[in-house]
């Protein structure tokens, strides 16, 4: 079945663990001793209900506080679609947090307390949601049942954040007004909100349309292993393992190896089951080339017409992870797609404002769950798209070379 992966977005205590509580409980994706568990929990906290919030919020820190601090990930299947969520936090002070669980999803579902409306973290969001690329928002406006169910409310935090979302880049945009603690328009149609006629929330999730959302233009497979048999049977055989981070391949398609340049043609495509006549993104295969050619983990296999840009100076996003701020002259190693390398930061251009999209040329100093353009330079050419050509060759990440944190997550420009 298809994979939908989604990461969940709103202000403290918009009700972000609740609504996935209610999503696993609801479409009966978690185990009776589960729900034991919570519900002796919620009596020990006083709560005259069962917290489904408590699924997701693990930490102690987060069930004393009542609010997410660390991404949580949650699996369930339905008969229609596999699910992987990223609870992640609202706060200011986690946006990397953020970033990290909201990086490989195709889809953002931002909650909006109905009693508050679009604030300033909505704004945040929505902006980062717009920066790591994601196609597809789904704007839950949450707690209706605080506000009696009301159409106006509703409408109107819509018009709101459509006025927000006008200034992004453009996204697919879908609204649903739900109650997470009473289960209305989550899993299935609410009575009280007979005025709504979309989907409900799980309906939407598994009907989104996600095929389109992976690049099948350019070929892009990035090396991550050379299969060498050691055997007398195979002594001749040379096959490049990876994962295939965009375009199709076929058996006779042209390729060039990067970033040497050398071309040949692919001979065959191999898999644990068997050869295939094509393989698309995202799936695991083996490449045979028709020529002996010199490639290795790290290099990139592309098509001829369709090359990604080769070099050691390059623009990104970065979004600070780490307590020491980012050093303009320091050196970082970095990870991009199966290649590792070192670079030198040579210039900090803005940090950006993520309440307001504006940027900040004057304070260039960027620090945790900061987020600016800079430009780098590597020790080796990367062969690399724009992250919104390709988010797998778009996306760096920079780590410390003295503690080997991983320090920013970048985003090529």
């Amino acid at each position: 079945m298809e994979l939908l992966r989604f990461t969940t977005a709103g202000s403290v205590d918009d009700g972000k663990s609740t609504l996935i509580g209610r999503l696993l409980y609801d479409s009966k994706s978690i185990f009776s001793d589960q729900y034991d568990a919570i519900e002796r929990s919620s009596v020990q906290r006083g709560e005259d209900y069962v917290n489904l919030a408590l699924l997701t919020d693990g930490l102690r820190a987060e069930r004393e506080q009542g609010i997410t601090i660390d991404v949580a990930y949650r699996y369930f299947a339905t008969p229609k679609r596999k699910f992987i969520i990223a609870d992640t936090p609202g706060h200011i002070e986690y946006t990397r947090n953020m970033v990290t669980g909201a990086s490989t999803a195709n889809l953002a579902v931002i909650l909006i307390d109905a009693r508050k409306g679009v604030v300033e973290q909505t704004s945040r969001h929505a902006i980062i949601a717009s920066i790591l690329g994601i196609p597809h928002i789904v704007v839950c406006i949450n707690k209706m049942d605080l506000v009696n169910y009301d159409e106006a409310v509703f409408q109107k935090i819509r018009r709101d954040f459509e006025t927000l979302a006008s200034h992004l880049t453009s996204v697919d945009l879908h609204f649903i007004p739900i109650s997470a603690l009473n289960g209305d328009n989550v899993v299935t149609k609410s009575e009280k909100m007979d005025w709504f006629t979309g989907q409900p929330l799980l309906s939407l999730l598994e009907t989104m349309f996600i095929a389109s959302d992976q690049n099948h233009v350019d070929q892009r497979f990035p090396v991550q292993y050379v299969v060498r048999p050691h055997s007398a049977e195979f002594h001749d055989y040379r096959g490049y393992a990876g994962r295939i981070a965009g375009g199709v391949f076929k058996p006779g398609d042209p390729v060039v190896i990067l970033p040497s340049g050398r071309t040949s043609t692919i001979r065959s495509i191999e898999t644990y089951d068997g050869k295939l006549n094509e393989a698309f993104a995202p799936m695991s295969v083996s490449l045979t080339l028709e020529d002996d050619v010199d490639a290795s983990r790290g290099d990139l296999i592309s098509g001829t017409h369709d090359q990604p840009n080769v070099g050691q100076d390059i623009e990104l996003m970065v979004c600070w992870m780490d307590s020491k701020k980012l050093v303009v002259g320091g050196k970082y190693a970095i990870k991009h797609t199966t290649r590792d390398a070192r670079c030198v930061v040579r210039a900090t251009e803005y940090k950006l404002n993520i309440n307001t999209f504006e940027r900040n040329e004057q304070d260039l100093e960027i620090g945790m769950n900061d987020i600016g353009k800079i430009r780098i330079r590597t020790t080796t050419p990367l062969a690399f798209d724009s992250y919104r050509r390709n988010r797998n060759t778009g996306s760096i990440i920079l780590i410390d070379e003295a503690t080997h944190v991983t320090v920013g997550a970048g985003m090529i420009v």
